[in-house]
């Protein structure tokens, strides 16, 4: 059956306008069984179900909402529930003793859906799935944009799995159901409002400024605690420690999802860095390619299958990224960040483009790997500047260790 799927989604990769329309009939005929189970599911007002991208993980905004909420004694007498695809792993987070689990897209997940007086979500949620009277749908987003999204997207071309009618399509379906959208800036406000179409749906007063609530922990960790880290993952504590944390391509895709190469020689970079530094590679969720870096042990850590790479911002000296959104979190920590852009130029014109100039970015663009070296050994006299300054001032000023309370007691309390 897998088998059968995989080649009906590859056949449909080459004729989007059969997709699009395989993906209208497909979801309709879903929405009218999620519909049945709602008519008969009373929902319960103390019930908040929470999940992270598709049930992929225990992470972000709503892992941030989710734990001050388990701390606050006002929600003592609520349920609350989170959604996984992988139940058995999730069972054995500490932090969850409080919470249930539930299977992503198994009756119990839509009949706790249909339930559930708050939904928080920080990615799309299933199409099937209606508010029903009486819910809250709130959407937390997962970072700052650099990269254009959504209905914001011009390039044609740069997107192998959705042309930009179906992006637009799947975009509308998931956003007329939300009720608050969070924002961490005014930019933010501004680009989510267009890209996710708001204005259109009527949606655009959703949006509330309360910075991110999964920056709180970067903004209010103890020093202590990256000892802590660097223990529980065996890392070296007298090296420095560099994050490669790169974005997904989505135009490279083999039909079993993304795939990515690093366009890095491991073997170039130990012998030129390997005395002072480690490298925690970090893959976009979305990649499906595997990385086999046996070879580079004690050099290379793959961390790709952590859930929560907070951890990591707070245990790195450097981040090098592309146009991932994480080095706007990571710039509140105030520490150099590298920005590795081999192909910056068909990024920009044929995959999504930028919100703005990069510029502004807070740190140097480096094309090339002999240059991403140079550069990494320069920063040994590295010092926060204005433009660095600038930067936290536009986009991080809402990020002051407080966003999960001012998000918990807005919505919900």
């Amino acid at each position: 059956m897998e088998v059968l799927k995989k080649n009906i989604r590859n056949i449909l990769r080459h004729f989007p306008g059969l997709r699009l329309i395989a993906r209208k009939v497909y979801s309709s005929v879903k929405s009218v069984n999620y519909k049945r189970i709602a008519k008969t599911t009373p929902i319960d007002p103390k019930l908040i179900m929470f999940e992270v991208f598709m049930g992929r993980q225990y992470s972000c905004n709503p892992k941030a909402i989710y734990e001050y909420i388990t701390r606050d004694s006002r929600f003592d007498d609520y349920r609350l529930v989170w959604a996984f695809r992988d139940v058995e792993k999730a069972k054995k987070i500490p932090e969850l003793s409080r919470a249930e689990i539930v299977k992503m897209k198994s009756k119990e997940y839509f009949k706790t859906c249909a339930e559930a007086a708050f939904i928080i979500t920080n990615s799309n949620l299933d199409n099937r799935i209606s508010k029903q009277p009486g819910q809250t749908f709130i959407q937390t987003w997962h970072g700052t944009p650099l990269k254009k999204l959504r209905c914001d997207i011009e390039a044609e071309s740069g997107n192998a799995n959705n042309s930009l009618e179906e992006i637009k399509y799947r975009n509308d379906v998931d956003m007329i159901r939300y009720d608050y959208f969070i924002s961490p800036s005014e930019f933010c406000t501004e680009k989510f409002t267009s890209a996710f179409n708001l204005k259109e749906l009527g949606k655009e007063k959703i949006i509330i400024e309360t910075g991110y609530p999964r920056n709180d922990i970067l903004i209010n960790y103890k020093p202590e605690r990256i000892n802590e880290i660097k223990y529980k993952y065996g890392i070296d504590p007298d090296k420095k420690i560099i994050l490669y944390a790169p974005t997904f391509r989505d135009n490279r895709h083999d039909g079993s999802g993304y795939v990515y190469d690093t366009h890095l020689d491991f073997d170039k970079l130990r012998y030129e860095l390997g005395q002072d530094y480690i490298i925690l590679f970090r893959a976009h969720y979305f990649v499906a390619n595997q990385f086999n870096f046996e070879k580079y042990n004690g050099f290379v850590y793959d961390m790709s299958r952590l859930d929560d790479i907070n951890e990591l911002y707070l245990i790195s000296d450097l981040l090098i990224t592309d146009y991932s959104s994480v080095f706007f979190d990571y710039a509140n920590l105030e520490r150099p960040i590298l920005f590795y852009m081999y192909d910056l130029e068909e990024y920009a014109n044929e995959i999504r483009g930028f919100y703005f100039d990069l510029n502004i970015l807070p740190g140097p663009i480096v094309k090339d790997e002999d240059n991403l070296i140079l550069e990494i050994k320069r920063l040994e006299n590295w010092e926060k500047d204005e433009k660095y300054n600038s930067f936290n001032k536009r986009f991080n000023y809402l990020d002051d260790g407080r966003a999960s309370r001012r998000v918990s007691e807005y919505i919900i309390s």
